[in-house]
């Protein structure tokens, strides 16, 4: 290969050196790689899907159910009473020995809508909408700790690095928009429980890994370092030309090599991103009436963000509620989950209204939910004012809206104690399988092989829960 090329041939040999040259020379010019070439061009599912997206709301640390949506009178009478020894045993060890007496919620409840699902009164806003829910209330885990929980409900496993549920959906249908990433995961304040692991492509190429922003950037800037100042855009193009004129030369020399290949199509996607996503974070396009709807808050924002980047073809969207685990209310319960729902409610029922006045709600999978549950006794504290909740995977509860899934349910059930499911058990590959099942997959047959094996997210396990979806 002869070292020596000119700057006209050095910009012709790479897609983003195409559009240097065009604009360079006043020729109209297409923006990427031609789609047969590119690992995000869209893809067909198995059969036709009833979602086009995903909005994960992750409530990290684990929401309370018996608090929220999953109303127990029977608790709530055997308030302070110990909880009994048929019913501890069944624990898990760690949990056994921190379990306190038994703790009814402290919160009222009320029937909602025309289905006259029961709400706490710590989502009168969301409650507003509960003819749209579907409120599952039989989740069970695996292991009653964040770190695997979140690795299990984002990756399907939860020890084993594997690829997340946004990689599987840009593996499978591949990207809507060619200017913005498909899989966007939204966390204010720093990053959660187990951090990139949540949003990782694990074996899979790393285009199909997630791109997190932390939304409250106290730069000028939401996503660090997406514009410079200090460099003519015609400058920049040509420096980007060269930069991607030696990374596919390198690449040629190494055929196969993912990592370079996912480095170049990375570089081309932010260089892309430069317009459309200072676009897609710029709320002072929004009127008035729509912000004052989701709230001037961090959480507003959030959920804002989350409808732009849906609307702009964005796949799979998750919104963290902040960094760490913020819903692990191991004290003064009380005091945070009010405040916890206070910053929620009203942004999280203004992007359901939202996207249902916009018409998009139908084709819009919203999700609700933690990576686990909480005890239905006390943590045993000294400071019987400051008690919380432990841990709990044996039955607790997500929410599900829009897509396809029937609005104004619930599925499953757990005893009068909220201690286990004892109608529908839904398991985290049940779940996976629904939501690939909505996207148009049979969760069966998305596979990527690896090392001489087909992986799936559902790994041998899940099955659709049809009940659920809509016919």
């Amino acid at each position: 290969m002869n070292p020596f090329v000119s700057r006209r041939q050095l910009l012709q040999s790479t897609s983003l050196g195409s559009i240097a040259l065009a604009s360079l020379l006043h020729e109209p010019a297409e923006a990427g790689r031609a789609p047969e070439e590119s690992p995000l061009s869209q893809q067909s599912p198995h059969f036709p899907a009833r979602v086009k997206r995903v909005i994960h709301l992750f409530m990290n640390g684990g929401p309370s159910q018996m608090d929220t949506f999953d109303r127990k009178p029977e608790l709530n009478r055997l308030d302070g009473k110990p909880l009994p020894d048929s019913v501890k045993k069944q624990l898990q060890p760690t949990q056994r020995n921190r379990a306190g007496n038994l703790f009814g919620s402290p919160f009222q409840f009320k029937r909602y809508g025309e289905c006259g699902l029961e709400v706490s009164e710590l989502f009168p806003n969301v409650a507003r909408h509960a003819d749209d829910l579907c409120v599952i209330r039989s989740m069970q885990g695996e292991i009653a700790n964040h770190t695997p929980g979140l690795l299990l409900t984002n990756c399907g496993h939860a020890t084993l690095p594997r690829p997340s549920l946004g990689s599987w959906l840009l593996y499978g249908l591949g990207n809507e928009s060619d200017e913005l990433p498909g899989f966007v995961v939204l966390c204010p304040r720093g990053l959660p429980t187990a951090q990139s692991r949540n949003w990782t492509s694990a074996f899979m190429p790393g285009v199909y890994q997630g791109t997190h922003i932390d939304t409250e950037n106290t730069g000028k800037q939401i996503v660090a370092n997406l514009t410079r100042d200090d460099v003519r855009p015609g400058s920049q193009r040509a420096q980007l030309a060269l930069t991607q004129f030696l990374n596919q030369r390198h690449a040629a020399q190494r055929p196969g090599d993912e990592r370079l290949e996912s480095r170049i199509h990375t570089m081309e996607l932010a260089f892309r991103m430069q317009s459309a996503g200072t676009d897609a974070f710029d709320l002072s396009q929004e009127p008035a009436h729509i912000r004052e709807l989701y709230g001037e808050t961090t959480q507003g924002r959030n959920m804002l963000y989350a409808r732009r980047l849906a609307e702009r073809g964005v796949r799979y969207i998750q919104c963290y509620h902040g960094g760490g685990q913020p819903w692990d209310n191991h004290g003064s319960i009380v005091r945070n989950i009010t405040r916890l729902a206070k910053e929620s409610d009203q942004p999280i029922a203004a992007l359901l209204t939202d996207l249902k006045q916009r018409g998009m709600l139908d084709e819009t999978l919203v999700i609700w939910g933690g990576e686990m549950g909480r005890t239905p006794t006390v943590q045993q504290v000294k400071d019987p004012t400051k008690v919380g909740r432990d841990h709990h995977i044996d039955g607790y509860t997500v929410w599900m809206a829009g897509g396809g899934v029937r609005g104004g349910m619930t599925y499953g059930a757990t005893d009068e104690l909220a201690m286990a499911v004892t109608e529908n058990k839904v398991t985290m590959p049940d779940f996976h399988a629904t939501v690939l099942h909505q996207l148009g997959f049979n969760h069966k047959r998305l596979t990527y092989r690896y090392s001489g094996r087909d992986f799936r997210l559902t790994d041998v396990h899940g099955r659709v829960i049809d009940t659920i979806l809509n016919s």
